[in-house]
């Protein structure tokens, strides 16, 4: 990397954390903490619940499987629109329609308090350590793009780049920072920041890297025989793409991450648009964010598939812009560890700690959450400087991850319909499915529990060959089914269904009464650092000797989106009515 890319990264990490510090100055309650004050534009909710969506693993996972199967990546990520479209059809606004500040408040009425501190407990954990894998693979990733002189305390004597401790310490306190100070304002407008610069960033790659190959006609031809098939029967079939849709619909409907996206807006039809706009983003995104390590199949065929994205870039960038990609994988992974921080702090603060404090007052809310963002970031960034010892220990946990979503989600979306489900449905729909998925994933298999049985050789050599059709019967059927039985055999209106639908009617009055509207200032702030960003861009022609057209065009843009923001937050705004 060249000075003007560390230039670059260094200033990105350092003004992320001072757009939390003035947005900071939104947060006057722990309900500003962590759902913006119901306050948040529509659109930012939008963009952050398609942030989250990323992290490291975008860019070496699905970047990997698009350098080695090509178009099939494409289709997977697909699958998350159609999944957000359909929530935005028949979940979002029903979230916002409740009345709840945090997504635990919904499940202990619902519920009950033990299933609440169930599905506290048991995500905060997986969430935790799966959060913090990502932010290890994040700084593995980067670590090996930069290099550092002999002397500096940050470099590791073995490899003489960046040390990784040093860059897992940084890059995830740089995350609590923000997060801590700006709550999700913060969360949001970050998020809405990156999503501009990454995709604008991508926008300049694809065409530099298609001219390399000779041109969109040159990269057909030269492309593996089957790159653009849209399926892959052995392994990425119709079954397993509707399966994926299915679990992520489970998922963007009813995990705690993106519920938080859902509250933070104004009004119901809010909460549907935002997460409309998510839903189509992923329907036309993918394409373009994946051609990259596509196009490079064709260019460097023997590369390693997991560097494939950053090799694309850094190929084809200009010197400075490929310290702003690196800045934006970072803000990848920054944005799906700053969402499980803020939501996670939030149900430790108002479902945890406000009912055991004896006197809890706005201001000592506040400070709680904040010192569990803290605590909760501290914990985050030991357990990623320990992944590489934790080892098999860390696939168990996120292979449990895997089994554990949808049975643990499954309950909370259906009781958002559902009047009969009541507490038994959450132990009942977790516990089976957890058991049955251990069974098949940790008891199967070539180094499975069971498989050492000779009786049991048969049962063992079917698992394996049907593997992909059991991880979604086990997924998305198994538990979908358990829970139909359950509300059939149930009788009578559940008391947890009483008591959300009494809030909810709460807050259609509340919401008529006193209609709220979403706060500019912190689309200024966003507008003012892409300004910031903007001048940046044209800085770095002073230090290339070519690619000037580029970083200038890259400059113009993002004047042009701050432009864009600034008009649209001096017309004047409507009322919004309650539907």
């Amino acid at each position: 990397m060249a000075i003007a890319d560390w230039t670059v990264l260094i200033a990105y990490l350092v003004g992320t954390v001072l757009l939390g510090v003035v947005l900071g100055r939104l947060v006057k309650n722990s309900s500003d903490m962590f759902s913006a004050g119901g306050t948040s534009p529509w659109w930012a909710s939008g963009l952050s619940a398609f942030m989250t969506m990323f992290s490291a693993n975008t860019f070496v996972v699905w970047g990997s499987i698009a350098f080695d199967v090509g178009m099939v990546a494409v289709m997977i990520n697909l699958m998350y629109g159609v999944a957000a479209l359909l929530v935005g059809v028949f979940v979002a606004g029903r979230w916002k329609g409740m009345g709840i500040e945090t997504p635990a408040e919904y499940v202990r009425l619902r519920f009950g308090k033990g299933a609440l501190h169930f599905y506290t407990w048991s995500m905060m954990v997986l969430r935790v350590v799966g959060t913090a894998a990502a932010l290890y693979a994040l700084a593995k990733i980067l670590v090996a793009l930069m290099p550092l002189d002999e002397g500096n305390m940050l470099r590791d004597p073995e490899t003489g780049n960046l040390s990784l401790r040093w860059a897992i310490l940084i890059f995830g306190s740089v995350v609590v920072l923000y997060t801590m100070i700006g709550g999700l304002w913060a969360v949001l407008m970050t998020d809405v920041l990156q999503f501009i610069i990454l995709n604008l960033a991508v926008l300049f790659v694809v065409p530099l890297a298609l001219h390399q190959v000779g041109g969109l006609g040159g990269f057909i031809e030269a492309a593996p025989e089957g790159f653009f098939d849209l399926v892959k029967e052995e392994k990425y079939s119709v079954f397993f793409l509707a399966g994926w849709a299915a679990i992520h619909f489970f998922m963007i409907g009813a995990e705690w991450a993106f519920v938080q996206r859902f509250l933070c807006v104004p009004t119901k039809k809010d909460a549907r648009k935002s997460t409309f706009l998510f839903g189509a983003l992923y329907l036309c995104s993918p394409l373009l964010w994946l051609l990259p390590p596509m196009i490079y199949r064709v260019s460097n065929p023997g590369a390693d598939a997991e560097q494939a994205y950053i090799l694309a870039c850094q190929s084809v960038l200009p010197i400075g812009m490929v310290g702003l990609m690196l800045a934006a994988m970072f803000s990848a992974t920054a944005s799906m560890v700053s969402s499980q921080l803020n939501v996670f702090s939030g149900v430790l603060t108002h479902d945890i700690y406000k009912p055991l404090a004896k006197a809890s007052t706005a201001k000592s809310l506040l400070r709680a959450g904040r010192i569990f963002t803290v605590l909760l970031g501290i914990l985050l960034i030991g357990i990623a400087l320990q992944i590489e010892k934790l080892g098999q220990v860390k696939d168990l946990i996120i292979g449990i991850t895997e089994l554990m979503v949808v049975p643990l989600l499954a309950p909370s979306l259906w009781g958002v319909f559902s009047r009969k489900i009541g507490g038994r449905a959450v132990w009942i729909t977790g516990l089976s499915g957890f058991g049955l998925g251990v069974l098949i994933r940790f008891g199967f298999g070539a180094e499975g529990f069971l498989s050492s049985i000779e009786s049991l050789e048969t049962v063992n050599a079917w698992v394996m060959a049907n593997a992909n059709f059991l991880k979604t019967f086990v997924g998305v059927i198994f538990p979908v089914a358990v829970l139909a039985i359950i509300e059939f055999t149930s009788r009578g209106e559940d008391a947890g269904w009483k008591a959300v639908a009494a809030l909810a009617s709460e807050e259609l009055a509340e919401e008529t009464d006193n209609p709220k509207q979403s706060n500019p200032m912190a689309a200024k702030v966003v507008a003012w650092c892409l300004i910031v960003c903007g001048l940046m861009m044209f800085s770095l022609i002073f230090v290339n000797e070519s690619s000037h057209g580029i970083l200038a065009g890259f400059g113009a843009i993002l004047f042009l989106i701050a432009g864009t923001i600034f008009f649209m937050i001096r017309r004047p705004a409507s009322v919004p009515v309650s539907k």
